[in-house]
């Protein structure tokens, strides 16, 4: 561990050095990536700085143990070297985490894209019950959350709603929740007091830079309208609506949102790119069978992935077990819990598929 410590150490000296130097202040790219890795290594030198303290102790301890000729010292030494050892373990079980791989996306920002499914107006309502529960979260977490396109349902809620969310590793936190989310409870609609189940899809993609993804203009046409709202009335005389057509994938991508056609534009084509490039990492998933494996965060979205029992008031996540009576904190945006035990599951995953991580 203290070889891998040590090696951690060098690489973190070495990006020191480098986030000093003028040219690499200059390409912004390169340099926000070195200061993304140097954080990450920080967290890993401060503590493999205990750990090697810690280390130190139980040596000490032993040096003690086998040398005095004291009774209490031998004793103190002996309480020194039973604490340096709980220390250790627990430690070598942080760092071992901490150690393992990162995926490079778990940084970017994300374009969440929440859709009704089966259930019909209910479905809509579900939609907008999870949008609010997102921003809601995102908030508390310091996020910044834009709509970039909505579809109303009839009775409330939404058919489609597409919305950014920017921040300190979204994509890492937010990956968790893309798959078939599914209601059971009595409608507002619903006379007779029976349960129905309704459900809503949520796709989380990593935000696309254009470093990412080089987008093809001459393979998007861009059609220009006037916005709309409830029901088709035009609500501006201008053409800023932006509707983009991807014609190799077939593609649409709409966005109505800002008053400004520029700023529709470059919204909808952040959409287009993000979504590409999830296309991207979905055909490098299929490949990489370790990841195809993986239940947790790269499961097939069209699986089931949790439900929200209303009259029980619970909340369930299959693809862990986990089930939490806490409905009515959950879906107000308190879903740190749910997240934190699919990070410790995925993390268990890769911690077995990593025979050489230390």
């Amino acid at each position: 561990m203290l070889e891998k410590i040590q090696i951690i150490k060098q690489r973190f000296d070495e990006i020191n050095d480098l986030i000093i130097q003028p040219d690499i202040i200059s390409d912004q790219q390169r340099y926000t990536k070195l200061m993304k890795e140097y954080k990450d290594l920080k967290l890993v030198v401060d503590k493999g700085e205990i750990y090697k303290e810690a280390t130190d102790n139980l040596t000490e301890a032993e040096q003690l143990i086998a040398n005095s000729q004291d009774p209490e010292m031998v004793e103190m030494a002996k309480m020194q070297g039973d604490e340096a050892k709980v220390t250790i373990d627990k430690l070598e079980e942080e760092i071992r985490f901490m150690l393992i791989p990162k995926d490079p996306d778990d940084a970017k920002n994300v374009v969440v894209e929440v859709r009704a499914g089966t259930g019909g107006d209910e479905a809509s309502i579900f939609a907008g019950d999870l949008f609010r529960m997102y921003s809601k979260y995102s908030s508390d977490k310091g996020w910044r959350v834009d709509v970039v396109s909505q579809s109303d349902g009839t009775s409330g809620g939404f058919k489609e709603i597409i919305f950014e969310v920017s921040g300190e590793d979204v994509y890492g936190t937010l990956k968790f929740e893309a798959g078939v989310h599914r209601v059971q409870r009595v409608p507002q609609t619903e006379t007779q007091g029976r349960v129905h189940t309704s459900a809503a899809t949520v796709m989380v993609l990593p935000e696309a830079e254009e470093f990412d993804y080089e987008l093809d203009m001459t393979e998007v046409r861009i059609e220009r309208t006037t916005s709309t709202g409830p029901g088709g009335q035009s609500v501006n005389t201008t053409y800023s609506a932006i509707k983009l057509h991807h014609e190799p994938t077939g593609m649409i991508v709409s966005c109505q949102d800002q008053k400004s056609s520029h700023k529709n534009l470059e919204k909808a084509l952040k959409v287009l790119r993000s979504r590409l490039y999830d296309l991207e990492l979905a055909k490098q998933q299929a490949v990489d069978s370790e990841k195809r494996k993986s239940m947790v965060s790269s499961g097939d979205r069209s699986a089931k992935i949790r439900t929200y029992n209303y009259p029980q008031g619970r909340v369930t996540d299959h693809r862990i077990g986990l089930t939490l009576y806490d409905l009515s904190n959950i879906i107000d945006g308190d879903i740190q819990k749910i997240i934190d035990e699919l990070m410790l599951a995925e993390n268990t995953e890769l911690l077995k598929a990593s025979d050489d991580v230390i």
